[in-house]
């Protein structure tokens, strides 16, 4: 494919010609040519093919492994199964990647009419709201926006979020056994705020995801809403038939 006859930049037209390489022609694990042999090859400088690498990278179509090279991504293995996973942080290290939490905001608020229907509570009532980035392996996927009712945690404090995963606090520190989590998600478009947490142009696509948790006594401890980036997350659910 001849490169400059778009104006398409020309970052952007490599980043096409080896995404249509790793759909049809590389196999995951397999080593990418090196910047040296891209740039020889189609004629680009070494910055513009910088760019392209970083660019796949940053859609997980790429691994780059400092001094051993670029492979392509197992992007089979980043399928998140709904039907038993519900924690982020279990999720991605069973994917085997480094999960890690940025707290953005932590706080309590009084519920308004919309929180207290959805929470099972009433309008007023004192609430802990957290916001928090996910990313895997430093890159962004996911901001949500979690509350929990503040009588279920009353000693919470932001330190313990900050080391902790949720789930694991809720059972270990407050002793809120989880029965069951449901969450659906549709799809969206990444709102200002959120295109410039998750490092996407605004207007991207997302999915929209809203998360009830409930603990053995059908209460509900957990509300969020979350939005991923719809280039890195790719779900599966299983239905069984019963017998």
């Amino acid at each position: 494919m001849a490169m400059g006859a778009r104006r398409q930049p020309l970052y952007d037209q490599l980043v096409d010609i080896l995404t249509e390489k790793i759909d049809h022609e590389f196999r995951p694990g397999d080593l990418m040519p090196s910047e040296r042999e891209l740039s020889e090859r189609y004629g680009l400088s070494r910055t513009t093919v910088r760019l392209a690498l970083q660019e796949l990278e940053r859609l997980g179509m790429v691994v780059r492994q400092h001094g051993r090279g670029t492979f392509v991504a197992d992007r089979s293995a980043q399928t998140t199964n709904l039907m038993h996973a519900y924690s982020f942080t279990e999720q991605m290290r069973e994917l085997g990647r480094e999960p890690k939490t940025t707290i953005i905001e932590f706080c309590e608020m009084e519920a308004d009419r919309n929180l207290a229907e959805h929470m099972g509570v009433r309008i007023g009532d004192k609430l802990f709201k957290m916001k928090r980035l996910r990313a895997a392996d430093g890159i962004p996927l996911m901001v949500e926006r979690t509350y929990l009712p503040f009588r279920k945690f009353l000693l919470l404090k932001r330190p313990m979020i900050e080391h902790k995963a949720l789930y694991d606090l809720m059972e270990q520190d407050f002793h809120e056994k989880i029965k069951l989590a449901e969450e659906e998600f549709f799809a969206s478009i990444a709102r200002p705020a959120d295109a410039h947490i998750l490092g996407i142009a605004e207007g991207a696509p997302v999915l929209d995801l809203v998360r009830t948790t409930y603990n053995v006594n059908n209460e509900i401890i957990e509300y969020t809403l979350s939005v991923a980036r719809a280039d890195q997350f790719k779900y599966k659910v299983y239905h069984r038939r019963s017998e």
